[in-house]
């Protein structure tokens, strides 16, 4: 586990090796990644964004939910993660209340799925697809990655479709959103079949933990991440690693994630 103070961060990670290449890159707009089944619900939900570069062959993928508490927000391209040599997608999902938190999951895994299989079409590497995303989308992130039920529905298994998991400050007890659905309070810590850290496993892709400064997080939230790391260890999962960024809230500790994520990928290509 390691605390990364942001100048030593900046001056280390945002060289000239993430300036932007002269490449030209393309954007796809609501691409229905699944079935609407005349339902106006998920025929406006369930729809992503490609962002991608033009005349390239095999580049890698990021697959990006946003955060929102599962109740909110909406699916974006996040500037950090643009002209770096990859493609971006962007995902919009249901929303509690008006769907189940499993209903946000299985359209995480239906969105994954999309990329997999249709990312070669636009010379992209299948075998390169990185799943990543802030708060309840880190969460969606780390339970399509480790538990397996929400692709299989899809042909897919995360163990061989994902190249690795990027979770920014996700949830890994069970999420905020299920506990209402049960009635449960947030004081009281909750890990059922819905927690990421109750599928913790030595075998599941890669793991890059990203987290916000502990003393200005979420409450909880970085310590519950490194019990999961820890835990991690305890299964002996031989690549998983855990980043805490030093000065940076919740809201906006992407602004230092996406440059590790960035490195984290490249390093994947050498």
């Amino acid at each position: 586990m390691k605390r990364i103070l942001l100048f030593l961060f900046v001056l280390s990670l945002y060289g000239p090796e993430i300036s932007a290449q002269e490449t030209t890159y393309r954007t796809i707009k609501n691409i229905a990644y699944r079935d609407a089944v005349n339902d106006t619900y998920i025929d406006s939900l369930c729809r992503l964004d490609l962002y991608y570069p033009i005349g390239k062959k095999d580049f890698p993928t990021v697959v990006w939910f946003h955060g929102g508490s599962l109740t909110g927000g909406k699916r974006d391209i996040p500037k950090a993660l643009r002209d770096k040599g990859f493609a971006v997608v962007g995902v919009d999902y249901r929303l509690t209340p008006h769907v189940k938190v499993a209903d946000c999951l299985d359209d995480a895994a239906a969105a994954a799925a999309w990329t997999v299989k249709h990312i070669p079409s636009y010379g992209g590497d299948p075998s390169q697809i990185f799943i990543a995303g802030h708060s309840a989308g880190g969460y969606l992130t780390l339970m399509i990655g480790l538990d397996k039920r929400w692709t299989a529905p899809y042909g897919i298994d995360p163990d061989t479709a994902f190249a690795a998991l990027i979770p920014y400050s996700g949830q890994v007890v069970t999420h905020f959103a299920r506990r209402k659905e049960l009635g449960i309070p947030n004081t009281q810590v909750v890990v059922d079949d819905m927690a990421p850290l109750n599928h913790v496993r030595a075998d599941c892709p890669p793991i890059l933990l990203l987290s916000g400064d502990r003393e200005l997080e979420l409450k909880g939230r970085y310590e519950e991440i490194a019990y999961f790391w820890r835990m991690m260890q305890v299964a002996k999962h031989p690549n998983v690693k855990l980043r805490e960024f030093d000065g940076f809230k919740h809201g906006n500790m992407p602004q230092a994630g996406h440059f590790l994520t960035i490195r984290y990928i490249r390093d994947f290509q050498k």
